[in-house]
Parts: structure tokens; sequence; C-alpha cells
């Protein structure tokens, strides 16, 4: 995998296909194998580039993981861009990647052409009950990654069996367990809300929830999505977190479309 150096240190991102860019983002924890059932047919046609969040994947260990944020990993995606001087590009992010570049859409809006928001994080209502799960996952206390991710994927395929061995292995070190944990808490604060930045959103948005996603369920925080950014595209499909990963084929048939005919309107 090639690397470039930021502010963080060294990350590390798969580049595959040629064509408009696309770049996906996954979730915390997690690393860019996580979207390896769809990078194949999306690099056909676009060059897709999936990058391993600083402290995840090969990419370097934060200098201080427990002081991780949203707003750091925000930066980290601009330093990125930057870097590779990329031409705007469509995201396709998970959890908090979807997080980070909604925001980056709002604030930076010349650099997206489009966005798949796959379950992302910043529009869960902040009341006693979120803030409550965020503490209790930035904790001690904390489920494992391995059994947060097995409560949240839904599907088995040969990917989320992928995704749950690397968390029960190479996540649950523990220089990657407080990185994690400090991730929960920033989840819990102010900045991590987007509700009312994200209707500055003006890109096309496809936004992607699952049915059975007991973290960000559809039926709540995905109403809320769409109710916040203006002219979004709402789906839910049967699976749990992970659309891409659980359903791939269902996910591609959503969002190659989507991406498509965002092209053919902005040509």
């Amino acid at each position: 995998m090639p690397k470039i150096n930021l502010s963080t240190g060294s990350v590390y991102y798969s580049d595959s296909g040629k064509g408009m860019p696309v770049v996906l983002l996954h979730a915390n924890p997690g690393d860019s194998k996580d979207f390896e059932a769809v990078i194949p047919t999306l690099s056909k046609g676009y060059r897709v580039l999936a990058l391993d969040w600083p402290g995840y994947g090969q990419s370097d260990m934060l200098n201080q993981p427990e002081s991780a944020n949203v707003l750091l990993y925000f930066k980290v995606l601009r330093e990125f861009l930057e870097e590779l001087a990329l031409p705007p590009a469509f995201f396709i992010g998970n959890s908090i990647g979807g997080n980070v570049v909604a925001r980056l859409a709002s604030e930076v809006p010349e650099a997206v052409r489009g966005l798949v928001l796959v379950a992302p994080g910043g529009f869960t209502p902040q009341n006693f009950i979120s803030n409550t799960f965020c503490k209790f996952q930035g904790s001690r206390f904390s489920m494992s990654p391995y059994r947060l991710a097995n409560f949240y994927i839904k599907k088995r395929s040969p990917t989320t069996r992928s995704i749950l061995k690397r968390a029960a292995t190479v996540q649950a070190a523990p220089e990657r367990i407080a990185l994690n944990r400090a991730m929960w808490r920033s989840f819990g604060k102010p900045e991590n809300d987007l509700r009312q930045l994200a209707q500055n959103i003006k890109a096309p948005t496809l936004l992607l929830f699952g049915k059975h996603d007991p973290v960000i369920p559809a039926k709540k925080d995905g109403r809320i999505a769409a109710q916040s950014i203006p002219s979004a595209s709402f789906v839910s499909l049967p699976c749990g977190h992970v659309s891409f990963a659980e359903v791939p084929e269902l996910f591609l048939s959503e969002v190659e479309p989507f991406i498509k005919k965002c092209s053919n309107n902005q040509s």
C-alpha cells in the first residue's frame, strides 16, 4: 500500500483503478480492508482510494491515542486530500467516516462531488441515553471491538468474518483500545453533532442505513439525517452497520447508479 506523511505520521491507503476519484472512509474501529468486497467493482470505472485512519490498518498510531477526537480525523482527511492534490471526489464514509466527510461537504464544498453516507455518525440526538452509551464505550468497561462488531454486524459474509477476525486480534491491542475509547468519548461531545452543520451540504447525497443496525438505527437516526441534509436520498438495506461488507451486491446496486447519475449531471 502507498503511504503519505501527514501531521499524525505515515498514513496508508489503497489506490486502484483510474478515473474520477472515489474515497472510502472506514468506521472506528476498522481499516481499508473493510471495503474489500466492493473495491474491485468500483475500481473498474473509478480511481478508488481507501484510507486507513491513523491508528488503524497500517497507518501510524497517534502519539496520544487517548486524546483522539472527530475533529482530528477531519484534519487528517483534509491533509490527505491536499497532499494528493485530488480533484473534487465522491466519498463513501461509514460511521465516523460518514461524519468526517459530511463535515467536509459542509465546510469545503468545492472538494466534494457527491456523498454516500453509510450509517453516518453525528445525527444521533445527544441525550441521556446516547451520552451514557458513549461514556460507557469510552471507559474501561467498554465492549471490546469484537463484541461491538459482532453486535452490529447482522449478516455474515467472507468480508464480515475478516472484519470480526481483525476486531478480535489487531484491533484488540492496548493502544488501539485506547484510541477506540477516545473516539467514543468524542462522539458524545457537541462537536460530533452534525444536525445543524449538515444543512449546508449542497453535494448530492445518498444515505444508506441498515434496517437491523442497533448502533445507528435507520428509523431514528436515518430519518434525522434525511431531514438534516437538503435533497438527500434515503435507502434502508436488510443488514446491520456495514452494508458494503454484509450485502455488497445490494450496496453496489444503489451506489453505482447514484455515482453515475451524479457524474452525468455534473459533466
